[in-house]
């Protein structure tokens, strides 16, 4: 089983589907699903309790973990003396709690199998030092922090942890960014024009593969920085 986190909207949803289209037998997770939503399950990854409880089914249905998406995210474009308190708290609670709990919580049903993938999704935000993303790109920063120090603590059991780190990509995310923003993002990008939810895939892919096995600890910029 794949877990992928955010997946009822965006790159994880995206990632979702393309999972499940190769018959991988994937568990989306997200805050909020449909009532006939199959192979969904709803968790606020922000929530280390709700984390906790979904571990605990998971565990109980005896399925083996494989890897484990950590998609889930939230963005909000605003200079940081303008950023209200609450969205500060979001942003952190979801981005960077949310990917450290869903490790905590859920990489310990890939350690008693002594192998795993985890992927945690960073931003070009971060590399870049955007003006009016200081807050999401704290938030992110902290999860590639994170991604490198866990990867040395969980390799021994044979698991890897990578992120990726996507420069503009057209999702709900990007709601609000206007297109000349989007363009000079992507003119500072190596490959300087702007990717589809479909390269996330294949790189998400690639690092599911045994062929990833010796890539571990790294940030990947879907664009390149």
């Amino acid at each position: 089983m794949i877990i992928v986190t955010g997946a009822s909207r965006g790159l994880g949803a995206a990632i979702y589907a393309r999972l499940a289209m190769h018959g991988l037998r994937v568990l989306g997770v997200s805050r909020s699903i449909s009532e006939d939503a199959l192979g969904m399950e709803r968790c606020d990854v922000g929530s280390y309790n709700d984390v906790r409880t979904l571990s605990r089914r998971i565990r109980q249905c005896g399925e083996p973990v494989e890897g484990l998406i950590n998609a889930a995210g939230v963005a909000s474009m605003n200079l940081a003396l303008m950023m209200p308190p609450h969205m500060t708290e979001a942003l952190v609670r979801t981005n960077l709690l949310g990917t450290i709990h869903c490790c905590q919580c859920l990489t310990p049903l890939m350690v008693r199998r002594r192998t795993g993938r985890i992927i945690n999704f960073s931003t070009i935000a971060v590399a870049l030092a955007l003006k009016g993303e200081a807050v999401y790109a704290a938030s992110k920063a902290g999860v590639e922090a994170f991604s490198r120090a866990f990867a040395r603590e969980v390799a021994e059991f044979g698991i890897t942890v990578n992120c990726i780190a996507p420069g503009p990509i057209r999702t709900g995310l990007l709601h609000g960014v206007t297109d000349a923003q989007i363009e000079h993002i992507v003119s500072q990008q190596i490959i300087p024009h702007e990717f589809s939810p479909d390269a996330v895939c294949d790189l998400t892919e690639l690092l599911l593969d045994r062929r990833a096995d010796a890539i571990s600890g790294q940030v990947l910029h879907v664009g390149g920085y």
